[in-house]
């Protein structure tokens, strides 16, 4: 829940700047504003996977341009249900959709609390070479591996 409220609160903050900056956006009070992120949190949390799903070989094809048509049609689909919230046409639902989602990638590290660097740990020894178990025999190239019953190791 702290996560969808979290997500709630950036995309009420775009859909504000959105309309603070586009002409073609606005919402008559507070209250509808509300009331239109409310319902872009929920078709952002049920609808627009199933979209990406059914829309999966356009987003691939395009290289990620088809999230921010689909995120565009959630809303201006919101503009249309939501009395009071106006949207005037799909372009400035584009450009509105672009400001959640840059918003969206600013705020990514406080939404998800997640460390974004991996950490990799290698060993080396004196000479390079990598120290690991002294009991563990590296296996050369014409040796064929055996299977074990209960072996949890994929070979590719």
């Amino acid at each position: 829940m702290d996560l969808f409220v979290k997500r709630a609160l950036v995309s009420g903050l775009g859909v504000f700047l959105g309309s603070s900056l586009l002409p073609g956006i606005s919402y008559d009070d507070y209250g509808t504003l509300v009331v239109a992120v409310l319902l872009l949190g929920i078709f952002s949390a049920v609808l627009r996977p199933l979209l990406v799903l059914f829309a999966l070989p356009f987003v691939v094809l395009t290289l990620g341009i088809g999230l921010l048509v689909i995120n565009a049609l959630l809303y201006a689909f919101v503009g249309y249900l939501v009395e009071g919230f106006y949207v005037e046409s799909f372009g400035y639902a584009f450009l509105g959709s672009f400001i959640i989602t840059m918003l969206n990638l600013f705020f990514n590290g406080w939404i998800s609390k997640s460390d974004p660097r991996a950490r990799v740990s290698v060993n080396v020894g004196q000479h390079g070479e990598k120290q690991g178990d002294p009991n563990v025999r590296k296996q050369t190239f014409s040796e064929g591996r055996k299977m074990r019953h209960n072996d949890d190791v994929i070979d590719i």
